[in-house]
């Protein structure tokens, strides 16, 4: 079992900047893909990034590509999204997700990860 918990959303004015932070339980954190997802109101959650275990492989969605930077630091079992030059349509619920290894599905789809954090609010203001 896996428990996630996401900060640092909060309100702030387009181009700013925030870091939000994703605390996992558990003594096999390194062994999990993380994925950083939003879900805006009325549409699915969709990915915003995701890195591999060791964290030598990241991605991102071409909407936040040069903008956000994902990052983990496995001796303390966080992952983190680095957010700069924010835009209105980055306000969304943002959440952080953990896959299984070896888990069915996309990882970059929100059915392929197993555990998920409450999400925290992130709203840009222009």
């Amino acid at each position: 079992q896996v428990q996630l918990v996401e900060s640092g959303g909060d309100l702030v004015q387009a181009g700013g900047s925030l870091r939000l932070s994703c605390a996992a339980s558990g003594r096999t954190f390194s062994t999990y893909t993380m994925g950083w997802f939003r879900q805006a109101p009325g549409k699915e959650r969709e990915i915003v990034a995701r890195i591999s275990g060791s964290g030598g492989i990241t991605d991102y969605a071409d909407s936040v590509k040069g903008r956000f930077t994902i990052s983990r630091d496995n001796a303390k079992n966080t992952a983190s999204l680095q957010m700069n030059s924010l835009k209105p349509e980055d306000t969304a619920v943002y959440y952080c997700g953990a896959r299984f290894p070896g888990g069915s599905g996309s990882s970059s789809n929100p059915t392929g990860y197993k555990y998920w954090g409450q999400g925290t609010q992130v709203t840009v203001s222009s």
